[in-house]
C-alpha cells in the first residue's frame, strides 16, 4: 500500500515591522521618570540611563526588527525663521540638554540607526521613514504620544504607539481621538494651537468646535467664507467665522507649521535599519565612561555575536 505523499508544512511568515523611534520624547520621558543617577563626575545621566535601559526593553520583543530614532540634536529648526514665536530650547533644564548628545551615541552604541536633525525637526524624520519605509515592511509603528505624528498615520498600515500608556492607534483611532482624520491634523492643530510647539492658534477656536468643523470640511480652504453657509452646529459660530476671515492668513501659516516635511534627511535603505545587536566595544565603553558598571550585562544580543 502507497502511503500518502508528505506535505510540507505551511509557514506564515511573520509580520514585518518599521518601529520609529521619537528619542527625544524617550529622553524627556526618562528624565522626569526615571531614578536619579551621576555619571563619575557627578554631572546627573538618568536620563540616558532611563533612554538605554526603555530601549534594550524594546527590542527583546520578537517583532522588533528594524528600527530608526529620530533627535532633536538641534531645538531650533526652519520653522523659527517662518514664525518668531515657534518653540525654542529656553526652559529646558540645562542638564538635561547636556545628555543630548551622550543620548545619541548611547542609541547607536546600542546598534540602532539613529538621525540627528538640526535643520528639521525628530517628527519630520519620522514622517520621512514612515512614508518611505511604510511599501517594504508589513506595518511602522511611531512610537510617540505626539499629536503631530497623528497626520501620517494611515489605516493598519501606519500607527501611533504610546508606550507610556502602551496605547496604539490607528486612522480609526485619529478620528476618536481628535474628530478629524489624519490629512486634517495640520488644519486642527492650526485652529486649536499648540503650546508645546509654540503655534497659538485662531482666537475662539477649541478642539470641539475644531473638530465639528474640520470633521465635516476636511481642510482650511474648503470651510465655507460665511458661517451661515456652514452645515454643522457649532456654538459661537458667528465669533469663530469672523476669527477665521480676519486671521486666516495666521491659520494657513500655522498650518505649515504643524505640517511635518516628507523630505527630511533619514537614510536610503530598509535594510540600514534592520537591528543585529549592540556593537559591544562602544557599549561596554560608554558604560564605563558614565559609570553604568551594572548596564554591561542587560543587552541580550550582541552584534558579534548573532547565530549563524
Amino acid at each position: 500500500m502507497l502511503g500518502l505523499p508528505r506535505i510540507a508544512p505551511v509557514v506564515y511568515p511573520s509580520l514585518m515591522k518599521l518601529h520609529l523611534l521619537d528619542a527625544t520624547y524617550e529622553l524627556f520621558r526618562a528624565h522626569f521618570g526615571y531614578p536619579s543617577r551621576e555619571d563619575k563626575d557627578g554631572a546627573p545621566i538618568h536620563a540616558v540611563a532611563g533612554l538605554i535601559e526603555s530601549t534594550l526593553g524594546l527590542l527583546r520583543q520578537d517583532d522588533v526588527t528594524h528600527v530608526g530614532a529620530a533627535f532633536d540634536s538641534v531645538i531650533r529648526s526652519f520653522r523659527n525663521d517662518l514664525f518668531d514665536g515657534y518653540k525654542t530650547g529656553e526652559g529646558i533644564e540645562p542638564e538635561l540638554m547636556a545628555q543630548f548628545p551622550i543620548a545619541e551615541r548611547a542609541l547607536e552604541a546600542i546598534g540602532l540607526k539613529v538621525w540627528r536633525m538640526q535643520e528639521f525637526e525628530a517628527d519630520d524624520a519620522l514622517a520621512a521613514a514612515a512614508m518611505k519605509f511604510c511599501d517594504n515592511v508589513d506595518q511602522v509603528v511611531i512610537m510617540t504620544p505626539d499629536k503631530d505624528l497623528a497626520q501620517c498615520v494611515v489605516g493598519d498600515r501606519i500607527i501611533m504607539y504610546n508606550r507610556r500608556e502602551r496605547a496604539e492607534r490607528n486612522e480609526q483611532g485619529v478620528w476618536e481621538k481628535w474628530g478629524v482624520g489624519p490629512e486634517s491634523i495640520p488644519d486642527y492643530l492650526a485652529l486649536v494651537g499648540d503650546t508645546a510647539d509654540g503655534i497659538p492658534g485662531i482666537a475662539a477656536w477649541g478642539a470641539k468646535s475644531s473638530s465639528i468643523v474640520l470633521g465635516r470640511y476636511g481642510r482650511l480652504e474648503q470651510i465655507p467664507k460665511d458661517e451661515g453657509d456652514w452645515d454643522v452646529k457649532v456654538r459661537g459660530a458667528s465669533r469663530l467665522g469672523e476669527n477665521l476671515r480676519s486671521d486666516f492668513d495666521d491659520a494657513l501659516l500655522y498650518r505649515h507649521l504643524a505640517t511635518l516635511r516628507r523630505d527630511a534627511p533619514t537614510s536610503d535603505h530598509i535594510g540600514e535599519l534592520e537591528w543585529k545587536g549592540v556593537h559591544r566595544q562602544a557599549f561596554l565603553a560608554l558604560c564605563d565612561e558614565l559609570g553604568l558598571a551594572d548596564f554591561k550585562e542587560k543587552p541580550h544580543q550582541w552584534s558579534d555575536e548573532l547565530p549563524v
